[in-house]
């Protein structure tokens, strides 16, 4: 009786518990490719960190000898994403990207091009 009355206890609970989103992470790393009036490009590296859970997808942006940037935003119906990085002084990255099982890429675009297939960690 009492363990009818524990297990009914338990399914109310879970049936009330939230529902949590799935969470993925990614990885690239990568140099960079040339913008017009930029030839350093290719010496910049960047390690960009991908954390998605639901369609929230935030991100860090790590370049060798520079701050950490970040970034926020959601996935549309069709995987895809798209906002900008903050740089400081006004200055932005345009951040895209596509989040799919069949494969997941980034694009940041500014200052140089840093382009890759995401990686899951």
């Amino acid at each position: 009786m009492i363990a009818r009355a524990m297990a009914g206890a338990l399914m109310a609970l879970a049936a009330t518990a939230p529902v949590q989103a799935q969470t993925a992470a990614y990885t690239w790393t990568g140099m960079g490719t040339s913008v017009v009036d930029s030839s350093k490009c290719a010496t910049y590296r960047m390690t960009i960190d991908v954390t998605v859970a639901g369609k929230t997808v935030k991100g860090v942006l790590h370049q060798q000898g520079r701050p950490e940037r970040t970034f926020e935003t959601t996935l549309d119906d069709k995987g895809m994403f798209k906002t900008k990085a903050e740089l400081g002084d006004g200055a932005a990255l345009d951040v895209s990207g596509t989040i799919s099982d069949k494969e997941s890429r980034v694009l940041l675009d500014g200052y140089c091009k840093f382009e890759g297939k995401l990686t899951r960690k």
